[in-house]
């Protein structure tokens, strides 16, 4: 993908912190070469890495590579046939016992990537025991690393023991007073006495050094030539064998270089998909959706790159247009907005959690293009003007569909309306090639532009007048200003000079400013009843998902029922079969007499006693369809609504129900009369015919009142008038228990409906929900 614009949005340090997270160099240098994949897989493949290994390290905070070091060189080293020295089996030693204990903790990985990863770990336990008998824990070669080397290591301290002996008596006795003192010293690799001078006749020996002044000199006595000699050959025979097994080990290495170069590989792959699951962690991260087309949708979107207090913004591009204007005053966060905007879909495509909510979604670009801050250069005589248009050129020949193109202060540096015109004709070039593209501009031309061109959207950054300071708040379908006369009075330059100003603008600027006014107090008023309409519509859809789940509960309950019921009566004919067959038995053996008779009957009347109850009722013959009227007093029987119906469609079938300032849309076979409405004349002679008693209206209620009200949304007093009805119904309905949902918001509304059921009279007792049961968004009575 475009380098240039990685720079530009600041991938490289999110690369630089990922790094930073990483344990030892391979995995370092893995994250340092981390680019965006415009393969769908590739980036499915690396987001399922990051998910799988932060899973991983939410269960086992401390699991990792642990003291795990880059044997890289050194496995190079040996397969070259170079000799390793002791440090370097050190290292590999301990990266191995690395090895076998994340090898043991993958191997039962339930998931599939770690446990794939785990199968390329070798922990090769024969050279790990190899080297642990070889060496200590510094480093230090050890007599058991060969059969030889103990017994050679014995014959250089004996040697040693006899030379030191052999000197320390001429030292003491025969030559005291030929020596300048009465010490044993070393030069060049052999041991001597400090003799003086006059005295070297008497000392028969090797001289080896003299002092700077001459008056001492080191003589190796003949008669400890032969035992410093047998000493060096010792040594001279331990380090020949030390280099042998040097070698061998190192040949070793070298045998098994195959299987160490993919140990280390997989081990700083784990290190690097530890180290994105940690920055996710760091920055709240969550994995965003992958749109299968041009789709953009951030919630609470925020760049990682800001420190302190991040006010989040939420993108939306793609859905109906392909260019977003975002305008506002300066500082305001417009920048911002496109470097978020990119930067996120870079680490999306680079298989890294976006510091943004869940159910954001991004696609998978071809490329993405940037083009932000100033490119003007002395040295290459560019104006600001020609090092963006330069830049945007590059741009223009490569974006096409499945493109991200982002612009800052589009058509800047020149001529405004020359510099506008421009940029409405890139806008719709990157329109019709199939690009998604995102600009920021003071220009009111453009404004306009994203106003009347269907591919085009306005979004503007607030900005706070009274305090001066921006919101960073990015509101999508209305245009910014740039507030520059507000802003002037409010940092105190004078009224007159702003008054000339605001007086040298056109009519037609006065004008087309009081128009963007009104779009934007339109827009805002639609996109406030629009707000309003989603929330209506999602808590109509989960009345619907209740009232669904509780029909499937129902059918399990009955299908259960019938189960058990059916095992039951299986069992009853089997004891009654037995039981005819004992009686056949005494019967043909004519051992019966009347008493046993008496006794076998009584036994099979038991038996049959025990088949499940069938309720041999009528069914009540089905009511006629009522015929309904707009005004009436309805309520749902699947939702719980009660209100007037307010409109019906032309086809009879479905109509519109307004219930607390809330319209919904419901089928008209849900409909019943509310409570306190007089029973429709064709249901009537039903309820003639079962009288007024209690049982008859419990059992009316109990076909139509739902195990839970959810309140959701509503006011506390349309609630609380809401929850009153609902229990008297269930309570009238028979039924044991309701559930009321009431969401935690700000907790009014709970504390409400928790206060009334607290002292309802049909209310045995309540209690928040539990897990499962919608935890304190919900509140569960008995009745």
């Amino acid at each position: 993908m475009d380098a240039r614009s990685q720079v530009l949005l600041e991938f490289p340090l999110v690369r630089d912190r990922l790094a930073a997270a990483t344990s030892f160099p391979p995995s370092r240098r893995l994250a340092e070469a981390l680019e965006p994949a415009a393969d769908p897989v590739i980036v499915a493949r690396q987001l399922d890495e990051t998910d799988q290994a932060r899973s991983l390290l939410e269960e086992r905070p401390g699991v990792g590579i642990g003291a795990a070091h880059d044997i890289g060189p050194s496995i190079e080293r040996a397969a070259r046939g170079g000799r390793l020295d002791p440090g370097q089996f050190l290292e590999i030693a301990e990266t191995l016992d690395a090895t076998a204990r994340l090898a043991t903790m993958l191997a039962e990985e339930r998931r599939p990537l770690l446990r794939e990863l785990g199968r390329e770990l070798h922990a090769l336990p024969a050279i790990r025991s190899t080297l642990a008998r070889s060496f200590d824990p510094v480093g230090e070669l050890l007599d058991t690393a060969s059969p030889r080397l103990g017994g050679m290591r014995a014959a250089v301290r004996v040697a040693y023991d006899r030379l030191r002996r052999r000197l320390d008596a001429l030292v003491g006795a025969e030559l005291g007073s030929a020596l300048q003192e009465p010490i044993v010293t070393l030069r060049n690799g052999r041991y001597v006495v400090p003799v003086k001078a006059e005295a070297r006749a008497r000392v028969k020996g090797i001289v080896h050094d003299a002092s700077g002044s001459g008056q001492t000199l080191f003589i190796e006595p003949l008669v400890a030539v032969e035992l410093g000699n047998a000493w060096r050959e010792a040594q001279v025979a331990e380090a020949e064998e030390i280099a042998r097994i040097l070698d061998e080990l190192s040949a070793l290495i070298a045998a098994n270089a195959g299987a160490l170069r993919e140990t280390l590989d997989a081990l700083a792959r784990f290190d690097l998909w530890a180290a994105k699951a940690t920055l996710a962690g760091d920055m709240d991260g969550t994995r965003a959706e992958t749109a299968d087309r041009p789709e953009v949708i951030l919630l609470s979107a925020r760049h990682p790159g800001l420190a302190g207090r991040v006010v989040p913004i939420d993108i939306r591009i793609g859905d109906g247009y392909s260019a977003l204007v975002v305008t506002g005053p300066n500082t305001g966060g417009k920048t911002v907005t496109l470097r978020t905007l990119g930067l996120l879909s870079l680490m999306h495509q680079s298989g890294l959690h976006i510091p943004a909510e869940a159910g954001s979604r991004l696609p998978v670009w071809r490329d993405v293009f940037a083009d932000i801050g100033d490119e003007q250069s002395v040295a290459q005589s560019l104006s600001t003007f020609s090092g963006h248009l330069r830049r945007i050129t590059t741009i223009v020949e490569a974006a096409g569909p499945a493109t991200l193109v982002l612009l800052d202060e589009l058509g800047a540096g020149t001529d405004p309306t020359e510099g506008s015109a421009l940029a409405q004709a890139l806008l719709d070039h990157f329109i019709r090639a199939g690009a998604i593209v995102a600009a920021t501009t003071h220009y009111a031309e453009l404004k306009a532009y994203a106003h009347t061109t269907p591919g085009a959207r306005n979004a503007a950054v607030e900005f706070d007048l009274d305090t001066l300071t921006p919101t960073y708040r990015l509101t999508i379908g209305l245009p910014g200003g740039s507030q520059a006369f507000a802003i002037a009075e409010r940092l105190g330059l004078p009224e007159a000079i702003v008054d000339d100003a605001r007086s040298r603008l056109t009519e037609s600027q006065r004008s087309f400013e009081a128009t963007l006014a009104a779009i934007k107090a339109t827009e805002g008023e639609t996109s406030d009843a629009l707000d309003r309409a989603r929330a209506a519509e999602s808590r109509a859809a989960d009345a619907l998902r209740v009232a669904a789940e509780e029909r499937r509960r129902a059918r399990r309950e009955r299908d259960e029922h019938v189960r058990a019921a059916r095992v039951e009566a299986d069992q009853v004919v089997e004891d009654l079969r037995a039981e005819l067959a004992q009686t056949r038995q005494s019967l043909e053996r004519e051992t019966v007499t009347a008493g046993s008779l008496d006794a076998a009957v009584s036994r099979a009347e038991a038996i049959a006693a025990r088949l499940p109850a069938v309720d041999t009722a009528p069914e009540p013959p089905p009511s006629e369809p009522r015929t309904w009227h707009v005004g009436d007093r309805v309520r749902s029987r699947s939702g719980g609504w009660e209100g007037r119906l307010a409109a019906m469609d032309k086809g009879g079938r479905r109509a519109t129900l307004e219930a607390g300032g809330i319209r919904v849309m419901v089928e008209l076979d849900d409909l019943e009369p509310a409570l306190g409405q007089p029973i429709p004349e064709s249901a009537s002679s039903t309820a003639t015919g079962a009288g007024t008693n209690a049982a008859g209206l419990r059992l009316e209620r109990a076909r139509s009142v739902a195990s839970s009200l959810d309140l959701r949304g509503a006011r506390v007093e349309e609630a609380l008038d809401a929850l009153a009805r609902y229990l008297d119904d269930a309570s009238l309905a028979g039924l044991a228990s309701a559930t009321i949902i009431h969401g935690l918001g700000t907790g009014a509304l709970r504390d409400a409906v928790r206060d009334v059921v607290a002292t309802h009279p049909l209310v045995r007792s309540s209690r928040p929900g539990e897990r499962g049961e919608g935890g304190d968004g919900a509140t569960i009575v008995s009745f």
